[in-house]
């Protein structure tokens, strides 16, 4: 096989160490797949004094790999938004092909970025900017264009999965498990990304915009995080049938596109409520497909890599029969996106009140001013005057809830609110 194709990569941290590791693993099962050698012209990298595993040739000027003809396919693992945004729009623009693995840079420019590749005929492949090396990219680009998606509902970050299901089986509180995670390496140093819901809604804009085939940016989605997560919710949520995780969730309605990223009670029957540690699912429904789920570890070195080089792949086989440009994102309308305040849910609602006469049905009045009805009620025993109650309501909108929450807190006998967290509903 003697075509030559050279990539060039854009950062060699974690992924892209690990591409080149699998590359030299898997290199012969690679090349036969894509029809050509796939060899790494160049990494760009700040530092060339720092040891590496590996001989990859490297540099520390961009124009090296932006401006070599003989680049075919320019690899973009550097993260963050520039100079990244900067350095695709050009390798476009020098007809090359990309492969990114860099999701704030989607989320914020993917039709920027799909519109100079159509302008240049040139493609762009993003298999591992969401959930790793689980191919749902993929699979909503090309498998299911023919099925109209009605939600995509994933655990499409692992830290946060980890330290849930760690609080869930260790009986421990967040601050606790954070710790644990940060030292295993699952936690960032500073994991406000992850534990404040941000990276997850980064991912759900770009599966939502795929899904949809309409454009959903990340100031679109209503986010979330898991630090008000106690044990005390996670034990209550076991009585209820319930474990609890942060799924991101888009979802189409008459009304417009709900996006949206928080902790939900889930049933302990749901496929996702069976995901646990750092594994990634995203569960996918559509109305001739039904229920579909994809599944597998959504970071890592070598799970991304595997995804970035299938794309590479792609990009390969594409160029090699002189048809790329043809994978563009496929938005062909722009729905609206649903206001928060109408997205209807169940809701979870913890708090103390004093323990007297009267009381509950006080607290009933003011959530049926606002129309709203209780699923479940949990008591526990009085303590100090006080009782802790768990109202579990059915369906209502956000607006709704609003209303019964600000009687509430505005409630003489009222002690505390201690968290209000969503629930499931099919």
């Amino acid at each position: 096989m003697s075509n030559i194709i050279n990539i060039g990569l854009l950062g060699l941290g974690t992924v892209g160490g690990g591409v080149a590791a699998v590359l030299a693993q898997n290199g012969a099962a690679i090349n036969a797949r894509a029809e050509g050698t796939v060899r790494i012209k160049a990494a760009l990298v700040r530092d060339l004094a720092k040891s590496r595993a590996g001989a990859v040739p490297l540099t520390t000027a961009p124009a090296d790999i932006l401006t070599d003809d003989s680049v075919a396919i320019v690899v973009e693992l550097m993260g963050g938004v520039e100079p990244a945004r900067a350095y695709v729009l050009e390798a476009l623009r020098r007809k090359k092909s990309v492969v990114t693995a860099n999701k704030d840079l989607l989320a914020l420019h993917a039709e920027e970025i799909f519109r100079v590749a159509a302008e240049n005929g040139q493609d762009v492949y993003f298999e591992g900017a969401v959930a790793g090396g689980i191919p749902i990219i993929a699979a909503l680009r090309t498998s299911l264009t023919a099925d109209d998606i009605r939600s995509v509902t994933g655990i499409i970050n692992g830290t946060t999965n980890y330290i849930l299901t760690a609080m869930t089986e260790q009986g421990s509180d967040f601050a606790a498990v954070l710790r644990e995670a940060q030292e295993l390496g699952y936690a960032e140093s500073d994991p406000t990304a992850d534990v404040e819901g941000l990276d997850a809604a980064r991912k759900l804009a770009i599966l939502a915009t795929l899904a949809f085939h309409s454009p959903v940016s990340i100031s679109d989605v209503y986010t979330e995080g898991i630090t008000g997560v106690t044990a005390a919710d996670i034990s209550y949520a076991r009585e209820l049938g319930c474990v609890i995780k942060l799924l991101a969730t888009a979802r189409k309605t008459d009304e417009g596109v709900e996006v949206h990223v928080h902790p939900t009670l889930l049933p302990e029957r749901h496929p996702l409520a069976t995901v646990r540690d750092v594994f990634n699912a995203v569960y996918v429904v559509g109305n001739a497909l039904g229920e579909s789920m994809f599944y597998g570890r959504g970071a890592g070195a070598l799970p991304t890599a595997s995804a970035v080089l299938s794309d590479v792949i792609r990009a390969a086989r594409a160029r090699m029969s002189g048809t790329q440009g043809r994978t563009g994102l496929d938005i062909d309308r722009r729905l609206p996106i649903k206001p928060g305040r109408d997205y209807r849910s169940s809701y979870y609602i913890r708090l103390k009140v004093r323990d007297e006469p009267r009381v509950f049905a006080s607290l009933a009045l003011f959530f049926a001013e606002a129309d709203i009805s209780f699923a479940s009620i949990i008591q526990k025993p009085r303590r100090n005057g006080n009782a802790e109650i768990v109202l579990v309501t059915h369906p209502c909108r956000e607006s709704q809830m609003e209303q019964a929450l600000a009687s509430v807190r505005a409630y003489s006998k009222l002690e505390k609110i201690y968290n209000m967290i969503r629930v499931w509903n099919e």
